[in-house]
């Protein structure tokens, strides 16, 4: 990593929220996503990212709040760089918790952010308080209280929306081409492969895959390797195992792709997650 670049990691062991607070000059991280729900505070600076097609902004106090599966990127275009605050927050416990809010929530279900940037002063000083608390492995009943704050202050950004089995406003072959390589995230598979489970030929899979996600199929695959990576590295997994498991060529081949989506290792990713040695 970049000397003027900087990374604190880590995992709360009851709730397994990520807290980070970093700071990046120029190039932070390239386009990738999460599978979690993604809340955070710009401390300092710009920090500028595109998704959903549109680049976005975040100034000091604003809020950014990402879904899971949403791709973005991450840039310094201010010589001064960047910091900010953030939290992971997994799905499945997101909606537990959240249920208990929303009495009358609708059936069948999912959760969304209405926006992905926001200026809320009590939303903000609420993802503070919990970072802080979490970040520093404060009193059992302090991470609790935080977190019951946040959720409160969080309600009023969220949305929820019909659970759909496909999106309506994707091409056929874009979502079947999607759900192969999830089935098929460990395989070696090539685009012939793909374009075959489609129906197509590669090049109009390719084009609908692109315009459908932003990213080439490869480019999506990877995406989806990483996002797996980072699951069985905090349950402790070796880097040498995952990458294995997982398909990439060796370890070295993991780093390198692991570093451009996080600026992290997997070896240190691991370590700070699950409080093992290497």
């Amino acid at each position: 990593m970049d000397k003027r670049n900087w990374i604190e990691l880590s995992q709360d062991a009851d709730t397994g929220i990520e807290s980070i607070r970093a700071h990046f000059q120029g190039h932070a991280y390239d386009p990738h996503w999460h599978d979690s729900f993604l809340v955070g505070v710009t401390g300092q600076g710009v920090q500028q990212f595109n998704c959903r097609r549109v680049r976005h902004l975040s100034t000091p106090g604003k809020i950014f709040m990402l879904e899971p599966g949403e791709i973005h990127d991450g840039y310094a275009p201010t010589e001064e760089g960047f910091t900010y605050s953030m939290l992971y927050l997994e799905p499945h416990w997101l909606e537990r918790e959240l249920h208990a809010l929303f009495e009358q929530a609708p059936a069948d279900s999912q959760l969304g952010f209405a926006s992905i940037l926001s200026q809320d002063p009590r939303l903000s000083t609420a993802i503070n308080r919990a970072f802080d608390a979490l970040h520093t492995g404060d009193l059992r009943i302090v991470r609790q209280s935080s977190i019951d704050a946040l959720l409160d202050a969080l309600t009023g950004h969220l949305d929820w929306r019909k659970r759909q089995s496909r999106d309506p406003r994707l091409p056929l072959v874009a979502q079947v081409a999607r759900d192969y390589l999830h089935a098929n995230i460990c395989e070696d598979i090539g685009l012939d492969d793909l374009a075959q489970a489609c129906a197509v030929d590669r090049f109009r899979l390719t084009r609908a895959f692109k315009a459908a996600f932003g990213l080439a199929p490869h480019a999506y695959l990877i995406q989806l390797r990483l996002a797996r990576a980072r699951q069985l590295l905090a349950r402790g997994e070796l880097p040498a195992q995952v990458a294995s498991s997982l398909g990439f060529a060796d370890q070295s081949h993991l780093g390198r792709w692991f570093r451009r989506a996080y600026q992290l290792t997997p070896a240190d990713y691991r370590k700070r997650c699950s409080k093992l040695p290497d």
